[in-house]
């Protein structure tokens, strides 16, 4: 089974567990440990659901919020779970439509026309 993998952020709830209610609330911890980050940059790391985040921001948002990855990142199998096809039995016991035998198409047969 290849699945393909999700997270949901949940630095919103961590920082309301911790009482901070704004945003900016993050702004000047970040900075003391040296990431200045835009009002409108923080917005979106709190709001959104961050593609890309530094290792330096992540390490400073769990020491500023003293709580685990767990507690921000939850990791969550994606809706599109896709599954692999299991190989055919070396002994070929399996029935055609188990195996990829049952799945294959058949050449077409044209009948009733003759042929040079």
């Amino acid at each position: 089974m290849v699945a393909k993998l999700d997270y949901r952020w949940h630095l919103r709830k961590v920082m309301a567990d911790r009482g901070m209610f704004s945003t900016t609330d993050l702004i000047p911890p970040l900075k003391e440990r040296g990431i200045s980050l835009s009002s409108s940059q923080v917005y979106r790391l709190v709001v959104e659901r961050p593609e890309r985040l530094s290792l330096k921001i992540l390490m400073a948002l769990l020491d500023i919020l003293d709580c685990t990855m767990d507690d921000l990142i939850e990791p969550i199998a994606a809706a599109g779970t896709v599954r692999k096809p299991k190989k055919a039995a070396a002994g070929g016991s399996e029935t055609p439509a188990e195996g990829l035998g049952g799945l294959r198409p058949k050449r077409a047969r044209i009948r009733g026309v003759d042929h040079p």
